[in-house]
């Protein structure tokens, strides 16, 4: 995949991360704990991170985390967003060579927990109450799940696509 082609399925691909990420937000909690999402846009991170280089996968994240906060947040929802998602980004760069591929759930399970604690780093640093780390072991059990469910969708998400032979 050559030029405009792949400029228009980096599009294709921020286009979908960002509905993913508004119809998550309309969604009520699952969890009555701040921070505990699905985190279903993640699932577009990784395919993302296995149909095109990092640096790209990394401009798709970008956008959708700036595009998301606009269209469906506020300054703290980008700079939480942010934080969390530039740690997740950098886990799954640092993965993606040595995990093969049938393992993307594992480093999508390691980047949603490093993206839940970049989200409670931030929060310390926002409220200035270390007290709020007593949710983190609930964060973390929350990414191992619904990091292990977007990883095994996008595994099968890259397949599909691959087939298709874009």
């Amino acid at each position: 995949m050559r030029g405009a082609k792949r400029i228009a399925f980096m599009s294709v691909l921020t286009a979908a991360a960002l509905i993913v990420f508004i119809i998550e937000a309309q969604i009520p909690p699952i969890v009555p704990v701040p921070g505990v999402k699905l985190g279903l846009a993640n699932i577009i991170t990784l395919v993302a991170m296995y149909l095109l280089s990092r640096k790209e996968a990394g401009l798709v994240l970008l956008m959708r985390i700036i595009l998301g906060a606009v269209f469906a947040g506020s300054p703290s929802s980008f700079l939480f967003s942010a934080f969390g998602g530039l740690l997740a980004y950098a886990v799954m760069c640092a993965l993606k060579g040595p995990v093969p591929e049938n393992r993307m759930w594992l480093i999508s399970i390691i980047a949603a927990v490093a993206h839940n604690l970049g989200q409670m780093i931030v929060c310390v640093l926002v409220v200035k109450t270390p007290g709020i780390l007593v949710y983190l072991p609930l964060l973390i059990v929350s990414g191992i799940l619904t990091g292990a469910f977007t990883g095994v969708a996008a595994m099968y998400l890259v397949r599909a696509i691959r087939k298709i032979k874009l």
